[in-house]
């Protein structure tokens, strides 16, 4: 591991010189990622930064900006903090296996896994199960350690075998595992029993806020008991989140409850997040919608919905697609202990 004192800039000949193997390794890691996806048959596309709508997760806070034109006339634009809406736009195009790796903007976050500004790794399978980009995940893991030549991955002391066959596990199952909650029968298709799920947290020492809704005590929980427990010794693909708490998926087959999607764990932290694509556009306004009032309700503010977003889903094509945090990827695979010795430029802390 390469070690790195915060107390110097980043700029400094010294602070660079600790950090520059590690972006060596970062560049040696995109270089073969796009190489594979382009044996693949992928696209890669450039998603425009400036959008409409920044995405529309209730916990997600974006960066507002003012375009102003020739003529004076403002109008408020965001930097996204997903590529997701654009992509999906290309879907409807005609484009049918795209990636891109693009800088996204997220408020409200800094530390040793989160920057305001980093690196999202997207991609999208027409007419493909979302089984398919979970593959994806998992190859993408072990071809970013092959590429540095390492045999595991690690993170404060939790280490991963990357070519190790990936642990199966549902959200519902990972509750009854590891904090020994029925979650299912806390969800209804009618809507989620709050205090049922509150009574069952305080049962496994996780205690709720009167004002905490059933999302923010899945979120306590999965935050506690959960997480740190996911991908020790072999990546973990951790399926089925409830319905609720997946606002861009469509819902499994076999229970409406739940939702085709899942993430990617390794050493306790997520790496992936991917969808069977909802194009069900009247669904998909009526998630959007209820993201937003939770949002107005939490943070006091909204944003609005990319109504472009919402014509595309009629010609949309089945898809399934996933986001990787790239510098995440490069932090496990080389190591390296904050997302900071990864960036090129990390931004800096103006103390």
């Amino acid at each position: 591991m390469v070690a790195m004192n915060s107390d110097r800039p980043w700029w400094t000949p010294e602070a660079h010189a600790d950090r520059q193997p590690l972006l060596r390794a970062r560049g040696r890691i995109k270089a073969a990622i796009r190489a594979s996806f382009e044996a693949q048959g992928f696209t890669e596309v450039e998603p425009a930064c400036l959008q409409a709508s920044p995405g529309n997760e209730a916990h997600l806070h974006a960066f507002k900006t003012e375009l102003v034109g020739p003529d004076l006339e403002r109008r408020s634009l965001y930097l996204h903090t997903s590529p997701e809406l654009a992509c999906k736009k290309l879907l409807a195009a005609g484009e049918r296996k795209i990636f891109a790796l693009t800088p996204v903007f997220r408020n409200r976050e800094r530390g040793a896994l989160h920057a305001p500004e980093f690196t999202m790794l997207e991609w999208y399978r027409a007419e493909e199960p979302y089984s398919a980009v979970m593959e994806d995940c998992c190859a993408l893991l072990k071809l970013a350690a092959e590429t540095v030549d390492n045999r595991f991955v690690s993170w404060r002391g939790v280490t991963s075998n990357p070519r190790a066959e990936p642990e199966g596990l549902t959200v519902a199952e990972a509750f009854s595992r590891y904090a020994g909650i029925d979650l299912l029968a806390s969800i209804g298709t009618d809507g989620n029993d709050r205090d049922r799920l509150a009574a069952m947290a305080e049962s496994a020492g996780v205690f709720a806020r009167a004002d905490d809704t059933w999302a923010d005590i899945f979120a306590k929980l999965l935050t506690a008991l959960i997480e740190p427990k996911l991908g020790n010794g072999r990546p973990t693909l951790l399926t089925e989140y409830p319905a609720s708490e997946a606002a861009l998926a469509r819902p499994c087959a076999h229970d409406a409850r739940l939702a085709e999607r899942f993430e990617l764990y390794c050493c306790g932290v997520e790496l992936a997040n991917g969808f069977g694509e909802l194009t069900d556009a009247g669904e998909q306004r009526r998630r959007l919608d209820a993201e937003m009032d939770k949002k107005q309700a939490r943070y006091g503010e909204r944003y609005p919905i990319d109504e472009d977003f919402l014509a595309a889903l009629a010609h949309m094509p089945p898809a399934s697609g996933c986001a990787m945090g790239f510098d995440r990827l490069v932090m496990l695979a080389t190591g390296a202990a904050r997302i900071d010795q990864v960036l090129w430029t990390p931004l800096s802390s103006g103390k």
